[in-house]
């Protein structure tokens, strides 16, 4: 890889680093090695150092602590110019103004006059149209058989269910989700060219620009204009503000909930005596969500923080100005929190054994209630309407998209019975 960062991968490259595979050919062998490697790991990210944190109480205590900030400014290769706009990755870590880039009193400024845009309140009144969604798709699901009865899951439910609740809750008109879906798969795709990825945010930040500006005009009941109006808690969002909450908002909250579906679909459907279980009334769908969200977590990695000053971590030391990974899959998996077998699936496993693949602390992800209440009515949809649901092909032949940071397959192939 001819990268413009190798000279700084090299120097801090050494044999304990781990390379993440930007590809995702062998996520489970590398969620193996990073729970290995200890408690902080050293890896590369397509030719930039960090570290990653693997362990769940170790995250817990980084997640908020205030020496680690969102900030891209205290990152010291960001300062020195040695990571550029031209390192893939950063639209994710340079991500305009939102609650997801600030900390601090600014970061409870934007995240509150979000919590007023996405209360529980909010979520129960559109929980009918959420049903209704997914009726909808269960019908396509069924019309979408090919000749030889196989369906892509994936392409006809589980993907375009959350574009679908977050258009409305956003106001964006059904004629747009297409598109949305496409420059976010696009964006995401370590496929993508940089120079094209960049031109697909300065795109998508024109969208809801225009966006936000139509709903300052004309304000309507959606979470955009909520956003908007919101006067609670201090001095009120401005545009620029408000287009980095919808913009990462969008795209954490669908990408998410496809990977959740998806992944509980695939796990019931290789484990038959757990899906038995709770077909049966012996389990709750909110048990197999849960072990979902622990065991194959939709958010592999998470970027990133940025140490303000040096922090030890166990026997390593975060030096001033790296950056740092949340691996909420090897964090899924450790042993300490989740017994010796974190590597089951298992829906019967403890309620003490909790995970928190959402997050934790003021970051903690905004949209996890949402996601958990689309989960919550598409999978028992799901399994009433198609019993006999199965994959059509072996389990061993589902792939991986190309996405560093999501958990997230190329297609679901299934047969619905």
């Amino acid at each position: 890889m001819n990268c413009p960062h190798a000279e700084a991968a090299r120097a801090g490259r050494n044999a304990g680093v781990i390379t993440i595979d930007p590809m995702v050919r062998d996520l489970d062998g590398e969620t193996v090695r990073l729970r290995e490697a200890g408690v902080l790991a050293r890896i590369d990210l397509l030719g930039v150092p960090a570290w990653t944190v693997t362990r769940h109480a170790e995250a817990r205590q980084l997640l908020v602590d205030p020496r680690l900030v969102k900030d891209i400014g205290a990152w010291g290769l960001w300062q020195s110019g040695v990571v550029t706009r031209a390192w893939p990755l950063i639209g994710m870590i340079d991500a305009g103004r939102s609650m997801f880039t600030v900390d601090g009193a600014e970061h409870r400024r934007l995240r509150t006059k979000t919590s007023q845009a996405l209360t529980p309140r909010r979520l129960e009144a559109i929980r009918p149209e959420i049903e209704k969604f997914t009726d909808e798709l269960l019908d396509a699901l069924d019309a979408a058989r090919g000749g030889d009865g196989v369906v892509d899951l994936k392409a006809v439910f589980a993907q375009p269910l959350p574009m679908k609740v977050v258009g409305l809750l956003m106001g964006v008109d059904e004629s747009q989700h297409a598109m949305l879906t496409r420059q976010y798969k696009a964006f995401f795709s370590m496929l993508t060219p940089q120079d094209e990825r960049l031109a697909l945010l300065a795109e998508l930040d024109v969208f809801y620009t225009d966006l936000v500006r139509e709903r300052t005009a004309r304000p309507t009941d959606d979470l955009t204009s909520a956003l908007i109006l919101a006067d609670e808690g201090g001095e009120p969002l401005t545009e620029e503000e408000v287009v980095g909450n919808l913009k990462a908002m969008v795209a954490a909250g669908h990408e998410t909930t496809i990977g959740l579906v998806l992944n509980a679909v695939r796990a019931l459907l290789s484990h038959p005596d757990q899906l038995r279980l709770v077909l049966d009334g012996e389990v709750g769908w909110d048990a197999v969500i849960e072990e979902t969200l622990r065991w194959d977590t939709p958010t592999t990695h998470l970027l990133m923080r940025f140490a303000t000053e040096d922090m030890a971590v166990g026997e390593e030391v975060i030096r001033k100005g790296e950056g740092v990974v949340i691996s909420y899959r090897a964090i899924g998996r450790d042993f300490e929190q989740h017994g010796p077998d974190a590597d089951a699936f298992d829906i019967t496993r403890p309620t003490r054994n909790r995970h928190m693949t959402f997050g934790h602390g003021p970051h903690i992800c905004p949209g996890a209630a949402l996601s958990r209440v689309e989960a919550g009515i598409a999978l028992p949809a799901l399994f009433a309407r198609f019993p006999g649901l199965r994959l059509a092909v072996p389990d061993e032949e589902i792939t991986r998209l190309p996405v560093m940071t999501q958990n997230d397959m190329a297609a679901f192939p299934v047969l619905l019975g």
